[in-house]
């Protein structure tokens, strides 16, 4: 593990990434682990305000962000090592305003309502493609034939992806992004019956194809939809119960 770590982290100049990584997913599972006793109202734990102001962990988040990314900037030609100090720090704040980007998203507090999955959704999207990252692809860049740095090439993968994203296939989207025959084969395959290239061809232009997305959406989608819900709420809880401010957990 340790000559693993040295020659394919350490070496490759990955380890600020790497600390990114680390600590965005211990900062999230810290994070989660703490709302989820403020929420059962089990020992100290309590939510943090000043007199009658609640404060979100996103302000705690939103500051060591920036005090990540300034200290970043400064230290960048000093030493990998703290430079990875400032990444780390960075990866915590990203992970507090992650968690709460469901509230910056509607503008309210929707933290334990069904909206609040979009926070859990933002933060795994942010694993993954830091993970991606982490393994050395690039987004939108593929060896064909030697003409990886082209411009034709990088337009061409920028525009399936645009198209995947429109037939409303995010994830596909994403990871497309680093792997761009996965944009192949979704670029040319059926959009999502909710998605703006459905309503753009499909309603009121094609029945037909719109019955398949729907009949494929209710197949395949929706038992992979409540595979992912349940794996969010052993993660984070629940989200669709009712949510008041007084049964609210918060950092």
């Amino acid at each position: 593990m340790g000559y693993w770590f040295e020659h394919s982290i350490v070496a490759t100049g990955r380890l600020p990434l790497f600390c990114f990584f680390v600590a965005l997913i211990g900062a999230f599972v810290f994070v989660r682990i703490n709302v989820r006793l403020i929420r059962a109202k089990i020992g100290w734990f309590r939510n943090v305000s000043v007199g009658e102001m609640h404060i979100h962990h996103v302000v705690f988040g939103v500051v060591l962000m920036l005090i990540g990314g300034v200290t970043g900037l400064v230290v960048a030609t000093a030493s990998q090592l703290w430079f990875a100090v400032a990444a780390s720090i960075f990866g915590v704040g990203s992970a507090l305003v992650l968690d709460e980007f469901a509230l910056i998203l509607h503008l309210h507090d929707v933290y334990w309502e069904e909206e609040g999955r979009t926070s859990v959704d933002a933060v795994f999207i942010a694993v993954a493609v830091t993970g991606l990252l982490l393994i050395g692809l690039r987004p939108l860049v593929v060896d064909l034939w030697g003409l990886a740095d082209t411009t034709l090439v990088i337009v061409c993968n920028l525009v399936l992806a645009v198209v995947t994203l429109l037939k409303g296939k995010i994830w596909t989207g994403l990871v497309g992004l680093f792997v761009p025959l996965v944009l192949v084969v979704s670029a040319v395959r059926l959009a999502r019956p909710g998605s703006p290239w459905a309503h753009w061809f499909f309603a009121g232009r094609n029945p037909r194809k719109l019955a398949r997305a729907i009949h494929r959406e209710d197949r395949w989608r929706r038992p992979v939809i409540r595979a992912k819900i349940a794996f969010q709420e052993f993660v984070s809880g629940r989200h669709d119960l009712p949510s008041t401010r007084k049964r609210r957990g918060q950092v």
